[in-house]
């Protein structure tokens, strides 16, 4: 193919690209389930001195967001440069994916046809739309030097550690006392030394990040190279990962352009994850068909936005629906299931988050704060808001507060305007929402996942979600998932033992499959 077929080729798909010669390659590094938890945002106990360097030579992103607290519809998302609802990417763990709306195309795809070299090098991608093969989406799962001599390549890489289950750092273990918790949590040593164990694999995973930094530089790569770092969705702790408060939508997001950005910068505009695709496009010289809904990270459109949007929908069997608003100044969260306790049964987070027993024991035994009691409710009040300008832990509602009626009113229209028109929001069905479709309690002496289990072959699970009984265990059943947990918990730095498994908390396969 001549270059002027070429061009002609890529004008009839919609991308034309830049003269090759003035195209940067793109390196997409992303750690899962993080928040900002990186010393150079200020964390306390935690050294992470190579995404550190790579924060000083480019700009650090202080407000930054992705569109869902989970990972796949976050990285649906990221992955199309649309929001997950609007692409109908929004369950989580979703059976029946569907291609993607007419139109729209997955970014690797686009920079491809624009003579890009599209590499995965890392397992996961996890999309909730067809195509959703690894191999459909990338050209190569293994490298970018398989690349033709002098052509662009856009690589993608995921480095999982900071998913939990957590190594520790034998280089450099974290003391308990040199973490600091936010008010949300107790303050007691299980809970910090979870904390800590949690920032020592974050250094493991530095470690990984400042090796493919390093192959940059010794391949001389690094001069045409954009390098994006960025968490998939906030951190994998109790009020983080599949909420909508910052700890769950809030993460790490820096931009390396040497020769375009400046180095050194911190910039507080208000960024979404999606924004990364319309950066990339931009860089590529590429114009989609569907225009999506990120925007360039160097537009004044960035610069002048005013709110930040998500949303949470299912998450495997647990269903709850929420959405999201965020200013500079105010966060509004909107339940659109508040019969619902934030904490209802979830196979993963109670199989796999050990503050949960520990949060579970203090509140039924009446020991938690009232900051700390809010999140162990058995219902969610149907609107939240807080100040984030006295209240950056979002742990005070004053979405009553007739002091607050007019923000109050002004960020649920905008929601809600987000929702309509631009979003297509189809909201929450009854038979998602499953009213009277179990008993209408616990029953004595079972956990709801033990209820689960037992009973898989006369519920559809996947249809109605798993029962929404709360509490989902009683005090001496949380009592002894706290004991199974403390080992592992408070394992040396150097320990090999493995990871504890809690029992009925393995999703058994269920009538509906």
């Amino acid at each position: 193919m001549t270059r002027i077929q070429y061009l002609l080729f890529a004008m009839w798909l919609g991308c034309v690209p830049a003269v090759a010669a003035e195209r940067p390659n793109i390196l997409w590094i992303t750690i899962e389930d993080w928040s900002p938890d990186l010393s150079c945002y200020g964390t306390k106990g935690v050294h992470t001195p190579n995404v550190d360097k790579l924060a000083s030579e480019g700009v650090r992103y202080e407000r930054a967001f992705t569109t869902s607290p989970v990972c796949s519809t976050s990285r649906s998302a990221m992955m199309t440069g649309f929001h997950q609802n609007y692409i109908g990417a929004h369950q989580h763990r979703t059976d029946d994916k569907k291609p993607l709306p007419d139109g729209i195309r997955p970014i690797p795809h686009l920079l491809a046809d624009a003579g890009y070299y599209t590499v995965l090098m890392s397992s996961k991608t996890d999309c909730n739309f067809l195509p959703d093969k690894k191999e459909e989406l990338f050209m190569d799962l293994k490298d970018w030097n398989n690349r033709d001599p002098d052509q662009p390549f856009f690589a993608r890489i995921t480095f999982g550690g900071t998913h939990r289950s957590w190594n520790r750092d034998p280089e450099r273990p974290i003391d308990i006392k040199d973490v600091e918790l936010p008010p949300y949590y107790p303050d007691t040593p299980f809970i910090r030394r979870d904390w800590a164990n949690g920032l020592e694999q974050m250094q493991l995973v530095d470690r990984e990040v400042g090796a493919i930094l390093n192959r940059l530089d010794d391949e001389d790569l690094a001069d045409n190279t954009i390098v994006f770092f960025i968490g998939d969705h906030g951190r994998c702790h109790i009020r983080g990962k599949q909420f909508l408060y910052d700890e769950g939508t809030r993460i790490p997001m820096i931009m390396r352009w040497p020769g375009k950005v400046q180095p050194g910068q911190v910039n507080g505009d208000m960024v979404m994850s999606i924004d990364i695709c319309a950066t990339v496009l931009e860089a590529a010289g590429i114009s989609p068909s569907v225009p999506i809904h990120g925007m360039s990270l160097l537009s004044d459109e960035v610069k002048n936005r005013q709110y930040t949007f998500a949303a949470r929908d299912k998450m495997g069997t647990t269903h709850d629906a929420m959405r999201s608003i965020r200013s500079k100044d105010h966060k509004l969260i909107l339940n659109l299931m508040p019969e619902r306790a934030y904490c209802q049964f979830s196979f993963y987070k109670e199989g796999s988050y050990p503050p949960l027993a520990e949060l579970n024991v203090l509140n039924l035994e009446g020991k938690l704060t009232p900051e700390q009691t809010a999140f162990m409710s058995a219902e969610k009040p149907p609107i939240e808001l807080f100040d984030l300008r006295v209240d950056p832990h979002e742990v005070h509602n004053v979405a009553d507060d007739p002091a607050y009626a007019d923000v109050k009113s002004e960020l649920l229209a905008e929601l809600n305007r987000w929702r309509e028109e631009v979003i297509d929001d189809q909201g929450v069905s009854d038979t998602f929402r499953a009213k009277d479709v179990f008993p209408s309690e616990r029953p004595a002496g079972r956990t709801v996942g033990q209820w689960a289990v037992e009973h898989a072959d006369e519920f559809n699970f996947k249809e109605n979600g798993v029962p929404d009984w709360y509490p989902t265990r009683t005090l001496e059943q949380w009592r002894e998932v706290r004991k199974i947990w403390e080992p592992w918990v408070f394992r040396d730095a150097d320990s090999e033992m493995k990871r504890p498994v809690i029992p009925f908390t393995r999703k058994p396969k269920y009538k509906g499959k």
